[in-house]
């Protein structure tokens, strides 16, 4: 088990179907940090409550919208034209050493938090994923969230 939520989320990404299974959720509209942060927290058995969610997601919300997303946009408007421009394509790479960057500082914000909240040793699943997916589970790829529940289980 990770004892920090990036070395979580790095070592998590990097397995089998986990990749593919987050940019399916992020092209939803999903916060795969806080689907990852959700996952860290029910391998280590933190108890869920609305308020540890609404916590989490106060702020990973600002940090997406005014962080993380206006690089994101960037680099996707970059795409096409950065295949024939060898200087923009340098520029969309750095951008995206940026992006990686903004999400490593949500991850190590939202681990921060969630360290002060207490494991339940009795207690083997707590629902997170589905807390934080709540507003978005309509339109969520529920195969892909039971991709990262089934790495977290078998970890």
């Amino acid at each position: 088990m990770c004892a920090d939520l990036w070395s979580f989320a790095l070592s998590t990404y990097a397995r089998p179907g986990v990749e593919a299974a987050c940019l399916r959720l992020q092209e939803q509209g999903a916060d795969v940090c806080l689907l990852l942060c959700g996952a860290w927290l029910e391998q280590r058995g933190i108890v869920v409550s609305a308020e540890r969610i609404r916590a989490l997601k106060q702020i990973a919300g600002p940090w997406q919208a005014q962080v993380v997303e206006p690089l994101r946009q960037v680099r996707m408007q970059w795409r096409v034209l950065a295949q024939q421009d060898k200087p923009l394509a340098t520029l969309r790479e750095r951008i995206k050493v940026l992006e990686l960057e903004a999400e490593r500082e949500l991850l190590v914000r939202l681990g921060t938090l969630s360290l002060q909240w207490s494991t339940e040793a009795q207690v083997s699943h707590q629902p997170w994923l589905e807390g934080l997916a709540a507003e978005d589970a309509a339109n969520l790829d529920h195969d892909a969230l039971q991709q990262l529940r089934v790495v977290v289980t078998n970890t």
